[in-house]
């Protein structure tokens, strides 16, 4: 065993890959290709519900079953208006590991995804929640930095595995938000971390069926190219989202000024307004990945993109990065004893 399966083997134990690498789930982009891809190459793949009804995600279970006999998981909006039906999809399917993320989980909904038998993964912003978390019965915990693409909190993955790693022992806890070197999933192992997730570097990769502008936008751009949204009106809360600049970004602060000049004419209130907001991104993301609209579309990304030069299979970025977290290892091996002759 290497010392990199040794450091990953909770977290490989857990998903039952062969690889601690999870897959961050990505609207319109982590579907049945990409998700078997992954797990076929010794990852592990999550299929990103989103707003899917019950009979897409029931659908796209089953294709990505077709592709792939090994383990992958489903991640779930705990908004979603229709998250029984859903959680009763996996459980009909005997999906292993479902990922509940966007807001703090229902007991209902944790005590159905358990009693369907899947393993139970949630995102958690602070050690307090994570330990929250953990009693209410979730099986691991994924902490993602403000590195990360898409929706992000506003702390960074080093200071998160800070405070959380040390604290949080009773279930494996994965990290994510900027990850693109296989010394860093090393050095996060290292802290205490029983696996990684990467969305960017999948994102770009061959068997990713977002759109080539869209991957391309990826290729030409820095870490300082992604960026995070802004929130104007207080009273309309925004979850920061980090995508590349464009004139997508910009529409967003327009969007936003719109939205609560109509608040305040009464010609909407305020769920609406923030409803309103979020699918404005939802339209963005399609365009972008979609339809290849990297002007006016959301090109969500995490800041590790100025690491996302070309295109690669999964099997090649999986298999670079553990040889890239091996040799980082190797290099922080103590010396062999000296033995003396005689």
């Amino acid at each position: 065993m290497t010392r990199l399966d040794s450091l990953s083997a909770r977290g490989r134990a857990f998903l039952g890959s062969r690889h601690a690498i999870m897959a961050g789930a990505m609207t319109w982009v982590s579907e049945r290709h990409l998700v078997s891809a992954i797990s076929n190459a010794g990852g592990f793949g999550v299929i990103a519900c989103g707003s899917m009804t019950p009979a897409l995600l029931d659908a796209e279970i089953a294709a990505t079953r077709a592709l792939t006999d090994k383990p992958f998981g489903v991640n779930l909006i705990t908004l979603h208006p229709q998250m029984d039906a859903l959680i009763a999809v996996c459980t009909r399917h005997g999906v292993g590991h479902v990922v509940l993320a966007g807001g703090l989980p229902p007991g209902s909904a944790i005590e159905a995804i358990k009693a369907g038998g899947a393993k139970l993964m949630c995102f958690a912003p602070t050690a307090a929640l994570a330990k929250k978390l953990v009693r209410s019965g979730v099986d691991a915990i994924v902490i993602e930095g403000s590195e990360a693409g898409g929706h992000i909190g506003p702390v960074s993955l080093s200071v998160l595995a800070q405070e959380i790693l040390p604290v949080i022992t009773e279930v494996p806890v994965f990290v994510a938000g900027g990850i693109g070197r296989g010394a860093a999933i090393a050095a996060f192992l290292e802290m205490g971390a029983s696996g990684v997730q990467l969305g960017t570097r999948f994102a770009a990769s061959a068997e990713s069926v977002a759109h080539p502008n869209f991957k391309k936008a990826f290729f030409r751009a820095s870490a300082r190219d992604a960026v995070a949204s802004v929130q104007l009106d207080p009273r309309l809360p925004v979850i920061p989202v980090r995508a590349l600049k464009n004139a997508g970004a910009e529409a967003f602060t327009a969007k936003q000024r719109e939205v609560a000049n109509a608040v305040d004419q009464g010609d909407m209130d305020l769920a609406a307004g923030q409803l309103a907001i979020e699918h404005y991104w939802a339209g963005a993301l399609r365009r972008a990945v979609v339809e290849g609209d990297v002007e006016t579309g959301s090109l969500m990304a995490g800041q590790s993109v100025g690491m996302v030069t070309r295109e690669q299979s999964v099997a090649d970025i999986i298999d670079e990065l553990v040889a890239e977290a091996e040799a980082a290892l190797a290099s922080r091996a103590p010396p062999m004893p000296l033995v003396l002759a005689g």
